[in-house]
């Protein structure tokens, strides 16, 4: 048995799926409002309501979706951090600094991996010692070229490691160093990807702590317990401790998973999750999932954080209708739930009520709260509540355009491959979310095209997490002059002979990758593991060959491990 949870801006979903004659089903599931001031309370509820129809000594794995730690950022509730950086010659590391505690220390590692110039001792000590008088705990040391050589990182770490706080305990309680964040050579992304990741690192251990102690409250102790990524993949708990910057924007990333786990997409596509808070937005080519291969912005810094592309707007089921001038207006915000729950505000889904689109919780209670804000914008009921859905749908229509339109403008990455001179037609719509099927008729009526609304679309969400497979990817540097191979993500170093080859560098690169994962309690099936780059460069030196400079990377891809219904 495996357990799907999503935490939701509006609702926590869980969904328990199980095996019944080779194919994959839903045993049970259920909806829990999500309480933003205790997500953890929130998982807790929909667990033991889920549990209400399966055995816990059945369930093998829980796959979770969180929003905490993109809540902390956006919220602003993230611990100060002190960022040590060693940058060397070019551009001044300042202009990119993401937090007020930020040291650009003397001293450098070149794109080889040499050091050029060695750290100063007394100028790292006294960074140290100013970030101890503000009460700092979190730390990350950033190298421009420590993917080739992390010296200077794990020297950062050292000093930051060795001192004492005013009751002679260990003043860092957690040290994120650069090189341990990917292969890739991008130093103004890495300094923001390190300072995110403890940024958030307590407020996401303390839950995930408190996640395992729920858990062995309610009989699941046993269970293996993975956390969604923002590439539409899962990482264990365990290891999501140490990256929690990987599980920002997990949630649309479920939304992606789920109508992959639900749908066969074999063309250009538009998936659109309309969810109570918000509308997520993603777009299919060719079948697959597009990426964000550089890496997502956190408010106005670019990451190193690989992400599925989706846009997520304003727009849902308890989105509150205004009226402003002559228009009616649907979101962004949310003022409570719909009338037809109790709520007091009228919304999307009280104005989908109205119309006779759906017929959620109290209709009355819907039209009576559509009546009395026309009333008070002297519109009548019906009218208020088609121009609101009028105004959704339109909203959603014009966002997805845009989003198609700026895809359109670059080079198209999906999960698998660069499609090149590809320009993405959607030629079907398919809706995930509680709304979903209410929503159908008006934004068929405004995409013009076919919209395919699947079985368990209440909680699709939940179910891609479910299914979602655990993914990991490194890169690995060879450098055969200098005799030296390195995977930074790994902190693994060896000495290579001369005679190391691409071929050699392959084998290396899948072997450390099944390796890794394996020490994670993660088994790959044949083929998982894919090479998704490899180059090798001869190196010139008084003009003949002194060595070859070699790159691979590889990583086992975002999908899901089984389709529902397949066999």
């Amino acid at each position: 048995m495996l357990l799907g949870i999503d935490v939701g801006g509006t609702h926590t979903d869980a969904v328990a799926l199980a095996e019944r004659g080779g194919c994959m089903e839903t045993a049970a599931s259920c909806k829990v409002p999500t309480d933003h001031d205790d997500l953890l309370g929130s998982v807790t509820a929909a667990l033991r309501k889920v549990l209400e129809d399966v055995d816990p000594a059945t369930v093998t794995r829980l796959n979770l979706s969180t929003t905490l730690s993109t809540n902390a950022i956006v919220e602003g509730k993230v611990e100060d951090v002190g960022v040590f950086v060693s940058a060397g010659p070019g551009i001044d590391p300042h202009h990119f600094m993401p937090c007020r505690h930020f040291f650009a220390l003397d001293g450098y590692v070149d794109h080889r991996g040499n050091e050029i110039r060695a750290l100063r001792p007394n100028q790292v000590e006294k960074a140290v010692n100013e970030c101890r008088e503000h009460g700092i705990r979190v730390f990350a040391a950033v190298g421009k070229f420590s993917t080739r050589h992390p010296r200077h990182e794990k020297l950062m770490r050292r000093a930051i490691c060795a001192c004492k706080d005013e009751n002679a305990c260990d003043l860092a309680d957690f040290v994120t160093m650069g090189h341990e964040l990917g292969g890739t050579l991008n130093f103004p992304r890495r300094v923001a990807t390190a300072y995110f990741n403890c940024a958030v690192w307590r407020v996401y251990n303390d839950f995930a702590a408190a996640v395992e102690r729920s858990l062995a409250d309610i009989g699941l102790g046993h269970v293996h317990v993975n956390v969604l990524k923002a590439d539409g993949g899962t990482m264990p708990l365990e290891q999501s401790k140490l990256m929690p910057v990987q599980s920002i924007f997990s949630g649309p990333a479920a939304s992606v998973m789920g109508i992959v786990a639900l749908c066969d997409i074999v063309h250009d596509s538009v998936i659109l999750d309309i969810g109570g808070t918000t509308t997520d937005i993603a777009v299919f080519a060719a079948g697959a999932p597009l990426v964000e291969r550089e890496g997502i912005d956190i408010g106005s810094h670019p990451t190193l954080v690989r992400a599925l592309k989706v846009r997520s707007i304003g727009m849902g089921g308890d989105s509150a209708i205004s009226v402003l001038g002559d228009e009616v207006r649907v979101g962004p915000n949310r003022l409570g739930p719909s009338a037809c729950n109790g709520g007091e505000r009228p919304t999307l889904t009280d104005a989908l009520n109205m119309v006779g689109e759906s017929s959620l919780g109290d209709v009355e209670a819907s039209r009576r709260a559509m009546e009395a804000y026309g009333d008070a914008h002297s519109i009548p009921a019906e009218t208020l509540a088609e121009r609101a859905v009028e105004y959704a749908s339109r909203t959603i229509h014009e966002q997805t355009r845009k989003l198609v339109e700026e895809i359109n403008a670059k080079p198209v990455y999906t999960i698998h491959e660069l499609l090149e001179g590809k320009q993405v037609v959607p030629r079907k719509v398919y809706l995930m979310g509680g709304p979903a099927e209410s929503m159908r008729m008006p934004l068929f009526s405004r995409f013009k095209l076919s919209v395919e609304v699947p079985s368990d679309y209440s909680v699709a969400n939940a179910i891609g997490a479910a299914l979602t497979r655990t993914t990991w990817d490194l890169e690995l540097f060879a450098d055969t002059e200098r005799n030296v191979m390195f995977i930074p993500s790994l902190s693994y170093r060896e000495n290579i002979p001369s005679s190391y080859t691409l071929e050699d560098a392959k084998r290396d690169a899948l072997n450390q990758l099944t390796m890794h994962l394996d020490n994670m309690g993660v088994s790959l099936d044949k083929g998982e593991a894919q090479i998704t780059h490899a180059s090798s460069f001869n190196m010139v030196k008084d003009f003949t060959m002194a060595g070859r400079n070699i790159r691979v990377q590889c990583q086992v891809r975002p999908g899901v491990t089984r389709k529902m219904g397949s066999v």
